[in-house]
């Protein structure tokens, strides 16, 4: 898949438009022809949405913005004992693309999550790219959230398309959200010329649960895992052994009469305590971590490895997943060890603001310009002295 990716990421950069265009047809529309990937303005309508979806997704838009702008981070200043001050600025990039899977299924949750989320760094412009066919639930979503552009288009040509640009499509600086194995390749390849979020695989659930937890809670928290995908995985850590055998026998007693998708796995770990059962589920680095059980959600402040942690018996993963305010764009795959979900980091990046007198450059250059020697660059070592000698102006010093 590698070289497919890579032919694809070629075919767009050499090809532009025409290429992109074939792509989609071939790979998004079963071989038909397309004459534009963009979607017309006049169709982001958010009247397209039942009422009670869009009075969710209201809900949604408002509890991510609070917690997104929460997140952003203030400028901060430092003065140095040489006299100068350096100013660690966040900056937000200036455009951006969310990936919002589609094609046979919409994920309007999706939508909201990167893009309220941009802007809430202070994004400019904010794209969203869904494979075809697009539904009025993803068109009207996208209105409601304010998108700037809309694109029909999936897979590893659509993240090359923005991610490089074509002769009508304008590059964006970062792109962000889940998407295909293709789509995910491709945000790896061109890690160098676009930022991206991270890599997302297969959803995953785990849960710590005291003897204390309700079994039908926990059964359901485990199913709902399953709708994510085929491959979704899930952990259930307990001390009572009671409990593990009640949420097992209540999962099949669920799925006896359903078609509904279940997880790939169902990992059942039965330990001495809730400290054991902590230390199974940190080295499993979940997604998604619920604790529930009196002893259990103590332990909250001890959990380093999750995407996003839940606390107590109501905290279920699916709240998370749409309207708590969480970002629900999380590490998979044990991830969660080093990478964070999508935030307002993901789309500012920190500059440092230098200012330097003429009385602290004459401090500096004593002790930089040796460094500079040190290393063999002689002209950053005169560079520095110049300062020392030379009325080089004192305006915005």
């Amino acid at each position: 898949m590698q070289t497919a990716v890579a032919d694809l990421i070629a075919q767009v950069e050499a090809g532009g438009d025409v290429a992109l265009l074939a792509l989609v047809g071939k790979f998004d529309l079963g071989g038909k022809d397309v004459g534009a990937v963009r979607i017309p303005a006049d169709r982001l309508d958010p009247s397209l949405l039942d009422p009670e979806v869009r009075a969710g997704l209201e809900t949604a838009i408002m509890n991510v913005a609070i917690v997104a702008d929460a997140g952003v981070g203030e400028d901060k200043l430092a003065q140095l004992p040489q006299g100068h001050t350096v100013a660690l600025r966040e900056v937000p990039v200036r455009s951006a693309a969310i990936y919002a899977p589609g094609g046979q299924a919409a994920y309007p949750s999706t939508i909201v999550m990167g893009v309220v989320t941009a802007r809430a760094a202070g994004v400019e412009r904010i794209c969203v790219l869904t494979p075809p066919p697009v539904s009025d639930v993803v068109l009207g979503t996208c209105a409601l959230c304010g998108v700037d552009e809309v694109y029909a288009m999936g897979g590893a040509h659509g993240v090359a398309a923005l991610a490089l640009g074509t002769e009508t499509i304008e590059r964006v600086d970062v792109i962000a959200g889940p998407g295909s194995v293709w789509a995910q390749e491709a945000k790896r390849q061109l890690a160098d010329r676009v930022g991206i979020d991270g890599y997302y695989g297969p959803s995953d659930l785990a849960i710590l649960a005291g003897a204390d937890a309700s079994a039908e809670v926990v059964a359901l928290d485990l199913l709902a895992q399953g709708e994510h995908g085929g491959l979704s995985t899930v952990l259930l850590a307990s001390p009572s052994a009671e409990l593990l055998d009640a949420v097992q026998a209540r999962m099949v007693e669920l799925t006896a009469d359903a078609e509904w998708p279940r997880p790939a796995a169902v990992g059942l770990a039965l330990t001495d305590d809730e400290r054991g059962a902590l230390a199974v589920v940190e080295a499993y680095a979940p997604e998604h971590l619920e604790l529930i059980g009196a002893h259990a959600e103590h332990l909250a402040r001890e959990v380093r490895s999750a995407g996003c942690l839940l606390v107590g018996p109501f905290g279920g993963t699916a709240f998370g997943d749409y309207v708590a305010g969480s970002n629900h764009s999380l590490p998979t795959a044990g991830s969660a060890r080093f990478a964070s979900g999508l935030s307002t980091r993901v789309f500012r990046r920190r500059m440092s603001e230098v200012r330097i007198t003429a009385e602290s450059a004459e401090a500096l250059a004593w002790a930089g310009a040796p460094i500079a020697r040190a290393e063999g660059f002689p002209w950053h070592a005169r560079s520095m002295e110049a300062r020392m000698r030379q009325d080089v102006g004192t305006h915005g010093s």
